[in-house]
């Protein structure tokens, strides 16, 4: 797998461990359909949160990320939020989760869920 983020958009990329874990989930469900979906939403504790949800339809206003062989579907509100952001997936001791690294992101919450512009 390569270890450099590619998108088909300049301004949001996807990270190797994030593809990694994706890619595991659709063999997990045994649909290699499957994509991820990230969307912006309001609410949580900052104002906007961020959500992730397995789809396999993609709508005409969809920017799709590739990345070794998977897939993240972004629609076109929620990407206005995410241009420049990473999605990335994590391993630590609290826990695994993706993750948004949004350089438009003023504050975020302490679980990083949610966050304001």
């Amino acid at each position: 797998m390569s270890d450099v983020s590619v998108s088909a958009s300049p301004s949001v990329t996807v990270t190797a461990a994030a593809a990694r874990r994706i890619g595991q989930i659709m063999r997990d469900e045994g649909n290699p359909d499957l994509k991820l979906r990230v969307t912006v939403s309001g609410g949580g504790c900052s104002g906007y949160q961020y959500g992730f949800a397995l789809d396999d339809v993609r709508t005409e206003e969809d920017l799709v990320l590739e990345r070794d062989g998977v897939a993240v579907l972004i629609d076109s509100v929620s990407l206005d939020f995410l241009r420049g952001a990473e999605i990335d997936f994590v391993d630590e001791l609290m826990g695994q989760s993706f993750r948004i690294n949004n350089p438009n992101a003023t504050s975020k919450c302490g679980c990083g869920s949610s966050f304001s512009v």
